[in-house]
């Protein structure tokens, strides 16, 4: 018997997320997924939209050999075919999975960089800017695992933090959007951390259900120049399937001129994959309130109640600061008391203190107000 959370989330994905309309094509990539049941969902949610489902499977350790044995011709080719398949497609969903989120980590640098450079770059590229998309991951042991819990507490919570009202969660951006796009200088004060820099005329953009699923933040850019200080993350980040902890990171100008880590050596390799990667494409804040500590997955930990990301890399074109990169490594600072505490200042007005909203405004994204 289908589980009925499945039906609705996939439900929510089609109608609410990517807003398929009818007549529109979609593109369902589903990667590393073993059990499609989901997929079988999607496809049924599409033609109750009068959409048209095309699906994609993929698997990490099929995109391990073709990384292994690659060249640039062979990239070239598959980009050409898939961006003219990208381009004839309005919406876009991902759901991810996988039974090991390691699997590329053996990849020389070199191959890693070129595949993402030459193939993956330009077709992500084209998603982002001209589709509708969401991504997502989905639950397996191997992610029950990352989070310390049982499979069925990890369903559980999944499905809790995906079926959330994301409709009341956007209402609820509203005010941070429109402080944020007023504010100048931002600082971000904690342990090992004493960072400013500005965000002035980079527009600010609410995160609530359409790109993401779990969803949970507003982001925006800073002024490419601006960065100065130093910042301490706290979260465990895998950056192309190598796990970094205790990363530290010192700006000049804008510029990472100090970058340490429990691996410095491979962490300065990737910030020297080109020179838009020692610059930072996005800074955003995290809200989700169900999204409480980090299980080493991006799309769960940047969103987490009380966080900030601050992002070496590629800008987005919808707040971008000119910062062009193969890398975007969103990079993950809880503000919580339980991991150092922190402040967020706007303007010298502090907004933000150990992860909780201090401002009238602001109030309703705490969690007790989006649960």
């Amino acid at each position: 018997m289908r589980d009925p959370r499945l039906q609705q989330f996939a439900r929510n994905l089609v109608r609410y997320s990517v807003d398929l309309q009818p007549g529109e094509n979609i593109l369902i990539e589903m990667i590393g997924l073993r059990d499609q049941e989901l997929t079988k969902c999607l496809i049924e949610e599409v033609y109750a939209a009068g959409g048209h489902p095309f699906i994609e499977f993929r698997y990490p350790e099929v995109t391990r050999k073709l990384m292994l044995g690659g060249n640039q011709e062979l990239y070239e080719r598959m980009a050409a075919i898939e961006l003219n398949r990208m381009k004839q497609m309005q919406a876009y969903i991902a759901v991810r999975s996988g039974d090991n989120i390691t699997e590329t980590s053996d990849v020389p640098e070199d191959k890693l960089r070129l595949f993402m450079k030459v193939y993956q770059r330009p077709v992500v590229d084209q998603r982002v800017n001209h589709t509708k998309w969401c991504v997502m991951r989905y639950p397996n042991p191997s992610m029950a695992q990352q989070a310390n819990t049982s499979t069925e507490a990890f369903e559980d919570f999944y499905f809790q933090v995906c079926n959330l009202d994301y409709s009341k969660m956007s209402g609820a951006m509203d005010s941070l959007v429109e402080l944020m796009n007023k504010t100048d200088k931002v600082r971000l004060v904690g342990p090992g951390t004493d960072l400013s820099f500005s965000i002035k005329d980079i527009p600010a953009i609410k995160c609530a259900g359409q790109n993401n699923i779990p969803d949970g933040e507003v982001f925006t850019a800073p002024v490419k120049d601006s960065v100065n200080g130093v910042i301490s993350y706290n979260t465990p980040t895998i950056y192309m399937g190598t796990s970094f902890e205790n990363v530290t990171l010192r700006f000049d100008n804008g510029k990472i001129v100090e970058a340490t880590a429990n691996n410095t050596a491979k962490l300065n390799e990737i910030l020297d994959t080109d020179d838009g990667a020692r610059f930072v494409g996005e800074f955003a804040i995290g809200v989700n309130p169900y999204i409480q500590q980090p299980m080493k997955d991006i799309l769960f930990d940047e969103k987490i109640d009380g966080s900030i990301h601050f992002t070496p890399g590629n800008a987005y074109t919808d707040a971008d600061n000119g910062n062009r990169s193969s890398v975007h490594w969103d990079m993950v600072l809880i503000q919580r008391p339980e991991y150092g505490g922190g402040e967020i200042y706007f303007d010298d007005r502090l907004i933000r203190k150990d992860g909780r909203f201090v401002v009238p405004e602001l109030e309703k994204l705490n969690p007790e107000h989006l649960k």
